[in-house]
């Protein structure tokens, strides 16, 4: 009883706290709790910081500068004129005083361009930044507004697609250009997948409307049919293929003209030419039409059969845009100068601010599964900045950033997210292609570099006061590996080229074959390996000898099969005893996590003490780092643990860990492998004369055929074909078409080898391990 009522008068005594009446009763229990009445406070905060984060309201001075900045990417199949594309956007801004063209005459190559391999080939091998001004043209009222623009120029191969990833990661617009005559490409498909994984708004532009067989209506229809978005043209052509003199804006209904040198004087008329004047009216119905499948507005005007005037009409393109339901289509020629200053209105007009982006951020000192928070573009807000490129600048390491929240300046200590290291920034530049301009501070929606900054792509830096950490970018898995060899004596130049190759491209893989003892390198593709082979030789002076090219075979189970396996070793002192009882089964690809491998602990009664389950899991993943079929890691597969039997004395972590290696390999021919090879999509491109034979050659390579297409005097095939068989494919190519055909491919999936191809692969394997090791 005395203890009693020294509680009841603690509680009498005890300041009086007003608590919310929507508490769970959980808590309510525990602040009724004499003994938990200190952790009442705590878990009040807690909650509290679960919930409330401050809210940093935009100022006038942000709202102004947010309006008038955009950030896009430019992004493309190979050769349709991304690089020519962004080299007149820069002479028209005023950035560079000529122009250069990818593979001109004078020997200087494009501004974006400026590796030396890069000019040497006439591909974009990195993604370049810029920034530029311009004075664009409203389409609703006709005023003149000045906007600042980011640019990154992006690769059109598919060995290079990380550049186009980790681009599109940080921008908030994009232009996606096509080719008028090949139209929508087997890596326009890929771009198109990538800017839906980061909710990317696009505009279209049809370019090379200048060449014989142009026709945009066909590839507009290819955008809806093929890359699933409404689309419609906001522009016709002024006459056809080399007669191409200018545009007609559908939306301020003006005739557009590029004269002067280098069409750098625009002409706008309201005359419209009499030979296109049905036909652009025609285009404006359908431009309408398609706005009112994907907006309210325009659908209730089209029903209401009222004509909408030019504000309501940008209006709608802009809302529809920014909601991923619509792209509008410009038309020209970069080549031949005309239409893009139209395109750069375009892109001020209907693409989002970065206020407009919805950006979220993970709280790392919260559950993985707790709500993410949204970012606010305020200057005043905490530093949140994305590191999203690596480069080896003349000054040490340049690394990309972009700025999300806050304000990032020379001098300042900001703190990595995931290290929680805390460093200097000790210069802070824009970039312009390979030159750079200082700058004392950069704001939210920005793009700026930074030298001096050990991290790794995809890694997030605060000013320290908040704990938010961003999602990286996704990273595609390596398809073709290299044995890989310095000439004479290896140097420490070698593994530091590696090393920093590694750094900036996370699709570029090095390892070390256990067998074999050689280097191997692993990319996306022959082209990839090839240019960062010679980028040793060149950067490095490091000439290397590279094997036979080796495909990534992977292995996988069938059916499922338990396991009962005992691991016992008796020594001198305690041994080593784990029982481990479960089952392995194939696994599908989780499409959130994008992980095939799980490991799942289903042990109940702690048979199998739960410090020893770590052990397990570890041993599982251990396992599958190489199959006994062929050597190669083993994916799809989910292995449970239901029970066990531990041994107070002789068990260990080390035991377990064996114990589990060794159920999986008992009983992974049980569970019937099979052998899975890389397929992938390949497109050729090719005169219609030579489409037998190149269906043929196809065949040949068992490859599948999927779709093709025959115009005037060429045909595009695309079909499956396992990357086994593609080596040489490039030689053999040019050979059956006189040099006139060209192809690329891109991975698509890994499918069950023939046979005969894996008891090839099983033999050689088992032939390897019976070699004597080096």
């Amino acid at each position: 009883m005395l203890s009693s009522s020294i509680f009841q008068s603690c509680l009498r005594t005890r300041p009086h706290t007003r608590f919310p009446s929507a508490l769970p009763a959980r808590i309510w229990s525990l602040r009724r709790n004499a003994a938990t009445a200190a952790a009442v406070k705590p878990a009040e905060a807690s909650e509290e910081s679960v919930k409330e984060y401050p809210v940093f309201q935009l100022t006038e001075d942000d709202h102004k500068r947010l309006q008038f900045q955009r950030n896009i990417g430019v992004s493309a199949h190979i050769d349709s004129g991304k690089t020519t594309l962004t080299e007149r956007i820069l002479y028209y801004t005023g950035r560079i005083r000529d122009i250069h063209e990818v593979r001109g005459r004078d020997n200087v190559g494009a501004k974006m361009d400026s590796m030396e391999l890069e000019r040497e080939k006439g591909i974009t091998i990195q993604s370049a930044a810029t920034f530029c001004d311009w004075v664009a043209t409203m389409p609703a009222t006709g005023d003149k507004e000045k906007y600042a623009i980011n640019i990154i120029d992006t690769p059109g191969h598919v060995d290079f697609t990380i550049e186009v990833e980790r681009a599109l990661r940080v921008l908030d617009g994009a232009i996606l250009v096509l080719c008028a005559v090949a139209g929508v490409q087997s890596q326009t498909t890929t771009v198109d997948r990538q800017m839906r994984r980061y909710n990317v708004p696009r505009i279209s532009f049809i370019n090379k409307m200048d060449r014989p067989g142009a026709n945009p209506w066909r590839v507009i229809n290819q955008i809806r049919q093929k890359l699933k978005i409404s689309a419609a043209a906001v522009q016709v052509p002024i006459g056809v293929e080399d007669d191409l003199r200018g545009v007609v804006d559908l939306v301020r209904w003006k005739a557009i003209y590029n004269e002067g040198e280098k069409g750098n004087k625009v002409v706008e008329s309201d005359d419209i030419p009499a030979e296109v004047l049905d036909f652009a009216k025609e285009k404006r119905r359908e431009l309408v039409e398609q706005l009112a499948e994907v907006d309210d507005e325009m659908g209730e005007m089209l029903i209401m059969d009222e004509d909408p005037s030019t504000q309501q009409l940008a209006d709608a393109i802009r809302r529809a845009t920014i909601s991923l339901k619509f792209s509008p289509v410009f038309l020209g020629s970069a080549i031949k100068n005309t239409a893009v200053q139209p395109l750069l209105d375009g892109v001020c007009a209907y693409l989002p601010t970065p206020s407009e982006t919805k950006v979220v951020a993970h709280d790392t000192s919260l559950p993985a599964s707790a709500p993410q928070v949204e970012l606010q573009p305020a200057s005043a807000a905490p530093l949140v900045a994305l590191a999203f490129k690596l480069e080896e600048g003349r000054f040490g390491q340049l690394t990309y950033m972009r700025v999300y929240q806050g304000t990032m300046r020379k001098g300042q200590f900001i703190y990595h997210a995931r290290s929680g290291k805390k460093v200097k920034v000790p210069r802070l530049v824009r970039m312009h292609s390979n030159e750079m301009e200082d700058i004392q501070e950069i704001g939210p929606g920005e793009i700026c570099a930074i030298f001096g900054i050990d991290c790794a792509s995809g890694d997030t830096f605060t000013d320290g006061s908040t704990n938010f950490s961003m999602t990286s970018m996704f990273v595609p898995e390596p398809v073709i590996s290299l044995a890989l060899k310095p000439v004479g004596a290896e140097t420490p130049n070698f593994s530091r080229a590696l090393n920093r190759f590694q750094k900036e491209d996370p699709t570029f893989r090095v390892h070390i074959d256990k067998e074999s003892k050689e280097t191997i390198i692993s990319g996306m593709g022959e082209l990839h390996l090839e240019i960062y082979v010679e980028r040793m030789k060149r950067e490095y002076n490091v000439e290397c000898t590279t094997g036979k090219p080796r495909v990534a075979f992977r292995e996988t189970i069938t059916q499922r099969a338990d396991f009962f396996y005992t691991h016992k070793k008796q020594t001198g002192g305690a041994g080593q005893y784990a029982r481990v009882i479960g089952f392995v089964e194939p696994m599908e690809m989780n499409e959130e996590t994008g992980k095939d491998i799980e490991f799942v602990n289903q042990v109940m009664g702690g048979n199998i003490p739960s410090n020893y389950i770590p052990a397990c899991e570890k041993g599982f993943y251990e396992a599958l780092e190489k199959g006994t079929l062929s050597g190669n890691p083993v994916c799809g597969t989910r292995l449970v643990l239901n029970d066990g039997l531990a041994h107070s004395v002789d068990s260990s972590e080390l035991a377990f860990r064996l114990a589990t290696i060794g159920a999986f390999r008992e009983i992974y021919n049980a569970a019937k492998p099979i052998i899975l090879e890389p397929i992938m999509t390949v497109e050729v491109v090719a005169p219609s004369e030579f489409q037998s034979v190149v269906i043929g050659g196809l065949n040949q390579r068992r490859g599948t055929i999927v779709d093709s297409e025959v115009r005037e005097d060429e045909f595009t095939c695309i079909a499956e074909v396992a990357l086994n068989d593609m080596f040489g494919y490039s030689s053999h190519l040019r050979g059956i078409t006189q040099g006139k055909g060209e192809f690329s491919m891109e991975y698509k999936t890994h499918q069950p080898v023939m046979p005969q191809v894996q008891a090839e692969l099983e033999s050689a394997y088992k032939k390897s391990l019976g070699q004597p090791k080096k």
